[in-house]
């Protein structure tokens, strides 16, 4: 009798479709802890994790001078925040880790000197999904950023 043979293929697919079906394995907390180089290469972002909280500081710049000093907030929508200097400025504050991502949380672009609602997910060890929206995530963009050392 063949029954035997079919029965172990039809083992093996079934296993092989378990395996394919089952959701990837969460990222933890604290993956996305490390120095990150925006997209585009102009600044990188340091990330740490204190607590249940994410901080994000600009830590280096591409161009860090402008007329031989050093680039400050100048877009910043308040006034009196617009003599800050860039480098060491928190862009990243605010997360929550759900669902194997970072969320609720708020990032501020200098190049425009607004504050958005932000996403963080990591795709892979080194890449990190940053997603900056107004309301809903749908209208937001997404940039891709690099881990680097």
């Amino acid at each position: 009798m063949r029954t035997a043979p079919i029965l172990k293929t039809l083992t093996l697919a079934a296993l092989t479709l378990t395996a394919l079906l089952m959701p990837v394995e969460a990222a933890n907390p604290g993956d996305v802890v490390g120095t990150w180089m925006t997209e585009g290469g102009k600044s990188r972002i340091k990330i740490s994790q204190q607590g249940n909280s994410l901080t994000g500081k600009m830590i280096w710049l591409k161009e860090p001078l402008r007329d031989g000093k050093p680039k400050l907030d100048k877009n910043n929508e308040s006034p009196a925040l617009r003599n800050r200097a860039l480098i060491g400025l928190t862009l990243i504050q605010g997360f929550v880790f759900k669902n194997g991502h970072w969320e609720e949380g708020k990032i501020y672009n200098p190049e425009d000197g607004k504050t958005y609602s932000c996403t963080l997910s990591l795709k892979d060890a080194s890449t990190l999904e940053v997603r900056g929206y107004v309301m809903n995530p749908i209208l937001g963009k997404t940039q891709i950023w690099k881990r680097t050392k």
